[in-house]
């Protein structure tokens, strides 16, 4: 379970930025991401999606939902333009 404590300071954690992106490119982006997070073997990424008009926050949530590797995710407490994912490590 993911605590607020370990999320004081997301600009240590690997982030993807997904300004100007579109539905199905987010969304092959976002899994590439965990993908590659997952074999760096970083346990918590930050996927930057923006406000706006919450399209590509939507596909974000989605998309992590569906992603078996994703034990986790959560708005950003302090920026609810971010997502916060905890991904599953094979140790």
């Amino acid at each position: 379970m993911m605590k607020s404590v370990d999320f004081m300071f997301t600009s240590r954690y690997p982030k993807l930025d997904l300004h100007g992106f579109d539905r199905e490119t987010a969304r092959v982006a976002i899994n590439d991401f965990v993908s590659d997070n997952i074999k760096m073997g970083n346990k918590i990424v930050v996927i930057v999606h923006g406000i706006g008009t919450g399209v590509i926050r939507e596909t974000t949530f989605n998309t992590l939902k569906k992603n078996k590797n994703v034990l986790e995710y959560k708005s950003d407490y302090s920026n609810r333009g971010c997502t916060l994912a905890l991904l599953k490590i094979d140790k």
